[in-house]
């Protein structure tokens, strides 16, 4: 098992809970920051200035969830940007730094996203899928190509294809919450896009699974295998809040309030598998959607 793990991010929804998680069970968790360090256990780097000295790291295992947030503000030509370079250039500039090391940490475990995808309709898509079209489709691809050096030093990197994390503390789902709560719920455009989610208790565990699985290496799917489309999801959500879901967002409203982000990530359909992940003996607390909003909505009915 390892146990010292290296975790950038570590402040976000699912870098705060991995970090719990791996505390609890006695794990020593390092920290990259972008701040003074405060403490043996937090290294600072600076992905915008391009600066990052690993040779005084020795971890057993690192975690990259860095990224500025997709999910937050309109797509513009400067977001987009940051959105790039956030998990692209700073993909690189850490597994460059890490491939220095004189002894480096046997595993990467690199976010990414089921926006590599694209939109695919009702195509039932695993890790042996191609990629999409789109700028998610092409950051993504970028973003996992950009882990090349750290494969280069013989670490062996698994790249998470991450669904919709599913949690009532923040992400997605919490965003939906207010509007479902005051009787304002409804579908998304036709609602026949699919929709891939995680619960995030059970992200948590699949990263720490690919910590310690041997076997898992390259990109694994880290979506729930019950993937469903957002007219269902809708159903789903308004049955555990017990409130009615008859006010649709129609597309273009979606498009004119949001812009590209809408039609990236609101519209888009992505119909993911988890198959490296049930192949390698992964199994999901909650495999599906009823029992997840149930498990992550606990107190908010």
């Amino acid at each position: 098992m390892s146990n010292r793990i290296l975790v950038t991010g570590s402040g976000g929804l699912v870098g705060a809970a991995l970090c719990r998680s791996l505390k609890q069970d006695g794990c020593e968790v390092h920290r990259l920051v972008r701040r003074k360090p405060l403490g043996a256990t937090e290294h600072r780097w600076d992905p915008a200035e391009r600066k990052f000295d690993a040779s005084g790291i020795q971890v057993d295992a690192v975690v990259h969830l860095a990224g500025e947030s997709i999910a937050q503000g309109r797509w513009t030509a400067a977001k987009k940007a940051r959105i790039r370079d956030s998990r692209v250039a700073g993909t690189r500039l850490l597994c460059e730094g890490l491939a220095r090391i004189e002894k480096p940490p046997g595993v990467l475990v690199c976010a990414s996203a089921i926006g590599l995808y694209g939109d695919r309709g009702d195509e039932v898509l695993d890790e042996q899928s191609a990629a999409g079209e789109g700028f998610l489709a092409e950051v993504c691809a970028a973003w996992e190509a950009a882990a090349d050096p750290a494969c280069a030093a013989g670490l062996r990197v698994v790249h998470l294809r991450l669904g919709v994390v599913l949690d009532a503390s923040g992400g997605a789902l919490a965003k939906m919450l207010l509007p479902f709560l005051m009787g304002f719920g409804g579908r998304i455009g036709s609602g026949s896009q699919f929709m891939s989610w995680i619960t995030l208790d059970d992200l948590v565990g699949v990263i720490r699974f690919a910590i310690d699985a041997d076997a898992l290496a390259g990109p694994v799917n880290a979506a729930a295998p019950g993937a469903l489309t957002n007219a269902d999801f809708t159903k789903a959500l308004g049955r555990a809040l017990h409130m009615p879901t008859f006010f649709p967002l129609p597309g273009p409203v979606a498009c004119f309030l949001m812009g590209e982000m809408a039609k990236g990530m609101l519209l888009a359909s992505a119909r993911v598998a988890p198959k490296a992940l049930e192949t390698a003996g992964f199994r999901f607390a909650y495999p599906d959607i009823d029992t997840a909003l149930a498990a992550v909505l606990d107190g908010q009915r």
